[in-house]
């Protein structure tokens, strides 16, 4: 767990990065795209979009404004996003085994 620190529109949020909040990026993600794809399906999933968003606001202090809710989701992708890159590149740096270097004779 980490947490992440942003400005948004002169406000200072803050939230912590818990599996759950993850999980919750990443099925906001999935709905973006889903509604993306098939625009006609925007009406389906826009209730669960919202949902999804104010299950993620919930996890900010201070609790989030309605006109910063737009820029601190987008923090927050990022934030996941960037947190998601840093596990990969420790994850390949352990998976290459350090290089021995053979002495020659």
């Amino acid at each position: 767990m980490s947490s992440k620190e942003f400005d948004v529109n002169g406000t200072d949020y803050k939230i912590v990065l818990t599996e759950q909040v993850i999980g919750h990026v990443n099925n906001l993600k999935s709905l973006y795209n889903a509604a993306y794809e098939d625009p006609e399906s925007f009406e389906d999933v826009s209730s669960e979009i919202s949902s999804t968003i104010n299950e993620i606001a919930s996890t900010v202090e201070p609790p989030a404004e309605d006109s910063d809710l737009d820029g601190l989701i987008q923090e927050i992708i990022k934030a996941v996003d960037n947190k998601a890159e840093e596990i990969k590149k420790e994850l390949e740096a352990k998976e290459k085994p350090a290089k021995k270097s053979k002495s020659k004779k």
